[in-house]
């Protein structure tokens, strides 16, 4: 829906104000002194225009009169350095208006830029599935691009708002029908403004999903991550394609907008420029028939030019505000959203030691899914216990580690940690007492030591870091690196290192077992490592598991040795259960795979 379909002109003069009041809110959290000073640059501003015309109007009757040139200058200079004085005030104040700007934009455009970022970090896990959501944060990215300009715009408007007042004032008293012929001279301006700003807020509508999947496929063509892939494999033509494709789709649409643009400002032109005419006309009239004094009309021609110039401004800025309002609503109400979206669930907490974990008839079905990932499972966790969970790809073992670390919240059943429900447990503190190794790791563009230590409080002792590095066989490497620990991971940097995917899933498990965690979760910890690797991952789980609960996720049967209980998922439930022997020889899907597995 395009919030800009059935605006009016009307609409937008009755809702200035408060869009007004919202940036003057926002504007005064961040710089009181700012928005006061600007404030006072409005005011000066305003004065310093009645002055001019003022003494305008009293350097006209000397110029314009009889007798030698020199005596009427001479007559005239006190008024002709007032005018210089108030236009010397008016362009000063208007410096220091840009100045005051300058204070507040910046840090405007960082405090909503980081709302959003928080915004999406804290969203409950299950938003990014809801149909629409990226596409609702795509807009809510275009209202933090317009704060760049919305107190300029808004400034703008006060200052134009000011003069014409002022401007329109003195032309009032010079005749009373100047200004209507004036206001209606510019009408067709504005009526034209809207009419754009709606043309243009349905194209940026219709264009989110397709420039969004567009900034997505850009990304993953040009990250040199990806680059030996998109290379070898031959996938240059085909992603130019599809990005080329896109574009293209983008540009008919906005393409396609041009004449309706090109319409609206030809007729508001037209009409504009025929009350012009006529305001001019009506000013030669009143001249030539005596019905103001020459030095009066002089004054009322820089009175026009003054107030047209101001009502110019008061309309295409006020559009451009009111344009920029409706951005700033999709990012508020993506905020709003996300804010109702992230984690409500209670006031109970965990804490270390997490003696035991249960699931109940535990089940959860993904947004816009027919079957539920986990379906009604059962299950306890004990502190001292390794669980290794099996099954082929999109059996729900990845979910149900969700569930357990309540990223997730089941639908139905219920998860407890020490007997309280994770539905009214704050989840900070379950997430306090976790390390996950996902299956789909970050690999974190910073140095060695954040790369480990990242989500802990910061620590000056390199001791328990090293620690962990030496747990996944990482100390050899990370010394070999350029700068040890303070290496930056992020070759695309100057002075930044790589490291190899098997790397990288050691420090994701030293970077888990840092926090020392009650509850250790691996998914999939040594997909990417050698043998000698994945032995000394494996062993470290067995030497730390005693005073933890763990979990392997795994398709490499044979480490589920090192497993108290093993669980196979099939379809969201469990289907076997047992120690790595019972298994082996009961016939069923664990042995199934373990032999397909060893027949290579």
């Amino acid at each position: 829906m395009n919030p800009l379909g059935e605006v009016s002109f009307r609409r937008v003069c009755t809702q200035l104000p408060s869009v007004l009041r919202r940036i003057a809110k926002m504007s005064w959290d961040i710089d009181r002194r700012a928005v006061l000073l600007l404030l006072v640059c409005q005011l000066v501003t305003g004065v310093a225009a009645a002055v001019l015309l003022t003494a305008t109007a009293r350097a006209m009757r000397p110029v314009l009169g009889g007798g030698a040139v020199a005596d009427r200058l001479h007559e005239a200079l006190p008024a002709l350095l007032v005018v210089a004085g108030a236009s010397a005030l008016s362009r000063g104040a208007g410096a220091v208006a840009v100045y005051a700007e300058r204070r507040i934009t910046p840090r405007l455009t960082t405090v909503t830029d980081t709302a959003l970022v928080e915004a999406v970090c804290r969203v409950e896990a299950a938003a990014y599935a809801v149909d629409g959501f990226a596409d609702r944060q795509e807009a809510a990215e275009m209202g933090v691009i317009r704060t760049h300009v919305m107190v300029t715009d808004a400034q703008r408007f006060m200052s134009a708002l000011v003069k014409m007042v002022t401007a329109g004032g003195v032309l009032s008293v010079l005749n009373v029908l100047m200004l209507p012929l004036l206001l209606l001279a510019v009408l067709p301006a504005g009526v034209g403004a809207v009419l754009t700003a709606r043309v243009d807020y349905e194209i940026h509508y219709a264009n989110i999903a397709d420039r969004n999947v567009r900034g997505m496929m850009r990304w993953w063509s040009t990250t040199p991550k990806y680059g030996d892939e998109v290379r070898a494999n031959g996938m240059t033509d085909y992603l130019l394609y599809w990005y080329r494709s896109l574009s293209e789709r983008v540009d008919r649409r906005t393409l396609a907008a041009a004449p309706r643009t090109l319409r609206i400002a030809l007729v508001s032109s037209l009409v504009g420029g025929a009350f012009l005419v006529a305001t001019w006309v009506a000013l030669a009239w009143l001249t030539v028939t005596g019905r103001v004094a020459l030095a009066i009309a002089a004054t009322a021609v820089v009175a026009v030019q003054t107030t047209l110039a101001a009502l110019s401004q008061v309309i295409m800025n006020g559009a451009a505000v009111f344009h920029t309002s409706l951005y700033l609503s999709d990012m508020q109400a993506f905020l709003d959203d996300a804010g109702e979206r992230a984690p409500k669930r209670g006031k109970l907490t965990v804490s270390a030691p997490v003696k035991e974990i249960r699931l109940e008839e535990a089940t959860y079905r993904y947004p816009g899914k027919d079957k539920p990932a986990v379906d009604g499972v059962s299950l306890t966790l004990r502190r001292g216990q390794i669980l290794a969970i099996v099954g082929v790809n999109g059996s729900g073992k990845s979910t149900l580690t969700r569930l357990i670390t309540g990223i997730y919240l089941a639908d139905k059943g219920r998860v407890t940690w020490n007997g309280a429900d994770l539905a009214a447990v704050e989840p900070a503190t379950v997430w306090a007492c976790t390390g996950l190794v996902p299956q789909i790791f970050a690999q974190w563009p910073l140095r060695v030591r954040e790369n480990v230590t990242l989500g802990q409080p910061r620590t000056f002792d390199d001791g328990p870091v090293w620690e962990a590095v030496d747990a996944v066989g990482m100390r050899e490497a990370v010394e070999d690196l350029s700068s040890g620990l303070d290496t930056l991971l992020a070759r695309e940097v100057f002075g930044g290192a790589e490291l190899s995917g098997g790397q990288w899933q050691r420090l994701a498990c030293s970077r888990a077992l840092y926090r020392r965690p009650p509850l250790l979760i691996l998914d999939e910890p040594t997909s990417q490592m050698d043998p000698r690797g994945e032995h000394q991952i494996f062993e470290e789980i067995k030497a730390i598991a005693g005073d933890r609960i763990t979990i392997v996720v795994t398709h490499r049967l044979e480490n589920t040795r090192v497993a108290d209980h093993i669980v196979v998922m099939e379809q969201g439930r469990i289907t076997e259960q047992g120690r790595y022997d019972d298994l082996v020889h009961a016939g069923g899907t664990f042995a199934e795979l373990l032999a397909l597995s060893q027949d290579r």
